[in-house]
């Protein structure tokens, strides 16, 4: 008897059903009305404004479409929106409150690394649900958590490829230019570790973080130039990210850089942050993303349609953060359908294999990991701050949480479902 009920418990716990009784009573409360809330928790001041307050307005964009449809089982859906003001303690404490006290079903928001890991244990201590919708590091994978945006192997280590390749001009010397904190440095890490994989010498490989918000760039845009001039062809592997975009840029064009003699390709640079920036100067620049709005299909027609009807402003882009949140949100509204309720562990099972329609023209999928399967695009800048798109996937990759170049992540395996239901294991929680 204590063998089978201990057999019962573990495919219980496989499928995140174990504890629902004890976690399932907030949600309840929240379905027993006719208003289902969600939460939206993005910066919409401080220095990654720039960034997020577009993510925001996408989440209530989608609100409102869905709402205008009948809502969801029945219900009003409601976004309860909050404003963590670019400040990383309070990421957590806004967090909290939503899921505490406004009792909301899902969250939809941060952007930054940092913002994410703050509150990481907010949501896993509550058992909350969390769509992550920006390219990161990778080095994670939480039952709270669905991330859909890039890991490193759909974004990061694709434009490196591309950059040494002949089509993108055989770069042999590295500047992995990035803001101090997680995500930059564990992604240049990353490409650090797969650059030396590759051949190339610790001294053509030069790193260097500057903080939040930094303005002066003549200094560090003078050292890439010094850089750049020993003689071999040279390229900017930039996770700058937020409003410090604007002056690089901008300094860039003053130290004549032009990307035909030292490229720069941007992980955290879209449409969005272009916007604020006389492109004339930037042209050839690239940025590595899983979407751009120029791309031509019938989906991404239908989604900028509907962004500017919302909006109310035809000069206002969409972007890859912005997609990403359009695939989650579309996601846990096909998940609450099938499951036929907002209870996080039955939302949770129903999420893998989901499928959507994304404006990149491909099917997104999500996966075990609760990482997506996308494509990965490099687009040039042009004149007109939009982006051409001068190489992509011919399918979607699936994203890979841990690195196969970090010694550390060696046999590392995340999947959620039975035997392993783990995010970072070598071997499964389960056995037969």
């Amino acid at each position: 008897m204590r063998l089978i009920q201990g057999t019962i418990r573990a495919a219980l716990a496989a499928l995140g059903l174990l504890g629902a009784i004890s976690v399932a009573q907030p949600q309840a409360q929240a379905q027993a009305t006719d208003t289902i809330k969600i939460g939206v928790l993005h910066s919409l001041s401080g220095t990654m404004a720039i960034s997020e307050t577009t993510l925001k307005d996408t989440v209530l964009m989608m609100v409102d479409d869905l709402n205008k449809k009948g809502g969801l089982l029945g219900k009003k859906v409601e976004a309860v929106v909050v404003d963590p003001a670019s400040n990383w303690p309070l990421f957590a404490e806004k967090a909290r409150e939503l899921l505490t006290k406004d009792k909301v079903a899902v969250v939809f928001g941060c952007w930054t690394s940092v913002s994410r890991k703050s509150v990481l244990p907010v949501f896993e201590e509550l058992n909350g649900l969390l769509f992550y919708p920006v390219q990161y590091e990778g080095e994670e994978s939480s039952n709270n958590v669905f991330y859909t945006g890039a890991a490193p192997n759909q974004q990061a280590i694709p434009a490196v490829e591309y950059l040494m390749s002949a089509e993108g001009g055989n770069v042999k010397r590295w500047v992995l230019e990035g803001t101090d904190y997680v995500y930059p440095r564990t992604t240049n890490k990353i490409l650090e570790a797969f650059l030396k994989s590759k051949g190339v010498a610790a001294e053509d490989i030069k790193i260097n973080y500057t903080p939040f918000g930094f303005s002066d760039w003549q200094t560090e845009v003078a050292a890439i130039k010094s850089f750049a001039s020993g003689g071999k062809k040279t390229a900017v592997v930039s996770t700058i990210n937020g409003d410090a975009n604007v002056p690089f840029y901008k300094e860039l064009a003053n130290a004549g850089i032009k990307a035909s003699d030292i490229p720069v390709v941007a992980f955290s640079v879209g449409e969005e942050e272009l916007a604020g920036i006389d492109t004339k100067n930037l042209v050839g620049h690239l940025a590595a993303w899983n979407y751009f709005e120029s791309v031509k299909n019938p989906t991404n027609e239908a989604f900028i349609k509907q962004w500017h009807t919302f909006i109310k402003n035809d000069k206002r882009t969409t972007n890859d953060p912005m997609e990403a949140t359009y695939i989650g949100f579309k996601m846990w509204t096909q998940a609450v359908e099938q499951a036929g309720t907002t209870d996080v562990n039955a939302v949770r099972q129903a999420m893998y294999g989901q499928k959507v329609k994304a404006p990149s023209g491909f099917e997104a999928v999500m996966n075990t990991n609760h990482h997506l399967s996308k494509p990965v695009m490099i687009g040039e800048i042009r004149p007109d701050g939009q982006f051409d798109v001068v190489w992509a996937t011919k399918t979607p990759i699936k994203a890979d949480a841990w690195s196969p170049y970090l010694a550390e992540d060696k046999g590392k395996v995340a999947d959620w479902t039975y035997p392993w239901v783990c995010g970072n294991c070598t071997a499964p929680k389960y056995k037969d």
